[in-house]
């Protein structure tokens, strides 16, 4: 799991258009990384759109967003125009970047334990580097929690 202060780890994944983007990428912009369990559910909608209805003010802030799960580039593309989301959405099929963030872990809903994907935030500087993490993620009101 990544700490508060450690570098943003290499990854690379590409957007819902095909478009691979990586840590490189996205060197010298302040950064906002969500990764969320799966497209067009109603926790995971209620946080997308809630990130979409603050998106000018992350804008004004000077900061870059990416959601990350491991849909498909083909989910990706209809969760985005049902919504009209206007950041990229980064499929991850192989888990590689939820798990070099520390979002690929163990889950129990209703006393089953599986693994999936776990419902977490990153907040980059524009020197990449962790300043916050948010693990209890409120769906409804998540825009508050990473700006404030």
């Amino acid at each position: 799991m990544l700490q508060i202060g450690d570098k943003m780890p290499a990854f690379a994944a590409c957007d819902e258009t095909g478009k691979e983007v990586t840590n490189k990428d996205l060197e010298g912009m302040k950064t906002v990384i969500y990764f969320y369990p799966k497209d067009s559910t109603p926790g995971c909608t209620a946080e997308a759109c809630n990130i979409r209805d603050n998106y000018h003010t992350f804008m004004a802030q000077g900061y870059k967003i990416f959601g990350v799960s491991k849909d498909s580039q083909a989910s990706h593309i209809r969760f985005k125009e049902k919504f009209n989301l206007p950041f990229p959405l980064l499929s991850d099929p192989t888990t590689a970047m939820l798990q070099a963030f520390g979002a690929w872990g163990e889950k129990k809903n209703y006393g089953k334990v599986t693994f999936g994907t776990l419902r977490i935030t990153f907040v980059f500087n524009a020197q990449g580097i962790l300043e916050r993490i948010i693990d209890k993620v409120d769906t409804k009101n998540h825009a508050a929690q990473i700006l404030n």
